[in-house]
């Protein structure tokens, strides 16, 4: 990817944005309707958890006996910002280069790339309701570029939809916060949840010119 160098006399630059998303991994613990974000499951053994973040595996949707797999795919946002726009105030949607679309819950297309990422997954027990898995972002405190200037993460925020969604998202809107491990949604037990989000950079700024890069590593947690 190219990134000018800074112009002379203006001193105008451009600059491209990047973040990966360390997630679209499935982590499984011990051996509705087409566009519900949050469906009910039927617990059964073993315990199991799944978090897909952009691109996952499974074999088949969930609803017809599908099982999750594992996906070591990391996948990045990203924005390119035109030296005559850099630092003017005006937010710059950011890109996946996911391909995640579909639900694995029932194969409905629930995201649209390449402005949404597909966060979604599940926690299911063995029987009784327990406490609600936690879904969390750890986020460094910066991106940075090849000569060691910085942009704080917090430049990066993102908004919570998907196709025919109504209502509270279970992944809602927010910010990421500097070095900090954050909490991004919760699943209660024995539920699917998803949601789509759309990135953008603040660009309120006008760091160094290059590219800048970070990664974020998403977490589902049980209790």
């Amino acid at each position: 990817m190219y990134a000018h160098p800074p112009i002379s006399g203006n001193r105008l630059r451009r600059v491209l944005i990047g973040a990966a998303l360390f997630g679209a991994v499935p982590f499984i613990a011990a051996p509705g309707t087409a566009w519900s974000y949050t469906a009910t499951l039927s617990p059964v053994a073993p315990l199991t958890v799944y978090l897909q973040v952009g691109v996952g595996s499974f074999t088949g949707d969930y609803i017809n006996g599908g099982q999750p797999q594992n996906n070591t795919t990391i996948n990045t946002v990203s924005a390119s910002i035109p030296a005559s726009a850099v630092g003017n105030g005006t937010a710059q949607a950011m890109t996946t280069n996911s391909t995640a679309t579909v639900s694995y819950w029932d194969g409905f297309t629930f995201c649209s790339v390449p402005g949404q990422v597909y966060v979604g997954g599940f926690y299911r027990t063995t029987g009784a309701t327990t406490s609600a898995a936690k879904v969390t972002a750890t986020v460094p405190a910066t991106l940075v570029n090849a000569t060691g200037s910085t942009i704080p993460f917090s430049k990066i925020s993102w908004t919570s939809s998907g196709n025919g969604d109504t209502g509270a998202e279970p992944f809602p809107a927010g910010t990421f916060v500097n070095g900090a491990v954050q909490n991004v949604g919760t699943m209660s037990s024995n539920t699917w949840n998803e949601s789509c989000l759309a990135f953008s950079y603040s660009n309120d700024s006008v760091p160094a010119a290059g590219t800048f890069t970070g990664v974020v590593r998403y977490t589902l947690s049980a209790p």
